[in-house]
């Protein structure tokens, strides 16, 4: 009995220290993939950087698709076989989910929720809006929520008449989310506020902002933050954060690599975008399938403020991410990445 009873601990010790060793080398491995997504991310931002910088003119794509073609094309057969995917995933309508970023980002900051929601073996595409990103366009040619919404909406007039997409807002983002359900309401299936402007008719995109920014009037006579391309005589055209701001509004809880990877690819944000009021009619943008995902250690949109977006302008579901600040693809992309699969799990 002694005997047996040592064997079976000695058992006992050794299938403890070999799954140790998966968890370690799996974690390891998680860290290294992590790692090399992230050196890819922060090189793309550099040249992109240098391309800007020396205006370049040339053809560059202004879209993140799933990671590439190539990448899905080499995919085992067995998971291009949908008997073989994941219950959950078969039974997920929409499984193209488009991600629209904030005011100053682009595309590059969803390198993260990219490749988690990839791996799930959904479709997603980070866009950039107009002179965000890698798209050239001079940011202070950019005066409308029109002008800026552009490259979203010919990605939607581009959709076949029998798909849909899950649109991701993040941000002032949220506020071309809501133009976009207004003009294409069949061609979203379910939209997504990641502590977005929500805003209601006749809002302007600022207005979510003035608790922390003051009034829009004030702040475009006073703030030292805005910068003028068409000369100082003339009004201002885009709001532009010294390091120190962007780093206490969005970044309190991200990364640091990632808030380096931020520095170097952020642009300014054009004013008149923030500025523009929406016309959202209770035909169109008041029968859209709307949720919203509220931060919870952010500093740009109060919890607070959040809170009341959501009251006034009630969604169909409200998730909420602890610990994370004003960009959750840093600080959280676990959490943000389980909250849009069970969004798009909802009949």
């Amino acid at each position: 009995m002694g005997n047996r009873f040592y064997c079976m601990r000695e058992k006992d010790i050794r299938e403890s220290g070999k799954r140790s060793k998966r968890m370690e080398r799996s974690k390891r491995r998680s860290l290294l993939e992590e790692e090399l997504l992230h050196r890819q991310a922060l090189s793309m931002a550099i040249q992109q950087h240098q391309q800007l910088s020396q205006r370049f003119d040339g053809s560059m794509s202004r879209r993140i698709e799933s990671t590439s073609s190539r990448r899905r094309n080499d995919l085992p057969d067995q998971l291009a076989n949908s008997k073989q995917l994941p219950e959950f995933l078969e039974n997920i309508k929409t499984k193209k989910i488009v991600l629209i970023h904030g005011e100053g980002f682009g595309a590059w900051c969803w390198y993260k929720t990219i490749a988690l929601l990839e791996e799930t073996g959904l479709i997603p595409t980070a866009l950039d809006l107009t002179g965000s990103g890698i798209d050239l366009t001079d940011t202070n040619n950019v005066t409308t929520l029109v002008d800026y919404s552009k490259p979203l909406f010919d990605y939607l007039e581009n959709l076949p008449e029998d798909e849909k997409v899950i649109l991701v807002g993040h941000s002032a983002g949220g506020a071309c989310v809501s133009y976009a359900l207004e003009h294409f309401p069949t061609k979203i299936a379910k939209a997504v506020f990641l502590c977005a402007t929500m805003i209601s008719d006749g809002q302007r995109p600022f207005d979510v902002f003035a608790e922390e920014l003051g009034s829009a009037e004030l702040f475009t006579q006073e703030s030292k933050f805005l910068t003028y391309g068409n000369g100082k005589d003339k009004p201002a055209t885009g709001i532009m954060f010294e390091k120190e701001q962007m780093h206490g509004l969005y970044f309190n809880q991200s990364p640091t690599k990632d808030v380096a990877l931020a520095m170097v690819s952020m642009r300014p944000i054009p004013l008149g975008p923030m500025m523009d009021k929406l016309s959202l009619t209770p035909e169109k943008y008041g029968t859209s399938r709307r949720f919203y995902i509220q931060t919870l250690d952010d500093h740009a949109l109060s919890p607070d403020v959040q809170e009341k977006l959501v009251r006034v302008n009630p969604p169909e579901g409200v998730f909420k991410i602890k610990g994370s600040d004003h960009a959750p693809f840093f600080s959280k992309p676990q959490s943000l990445h389980k909250i849009l699969v069970e969004i798009a799990q909802i009949p």
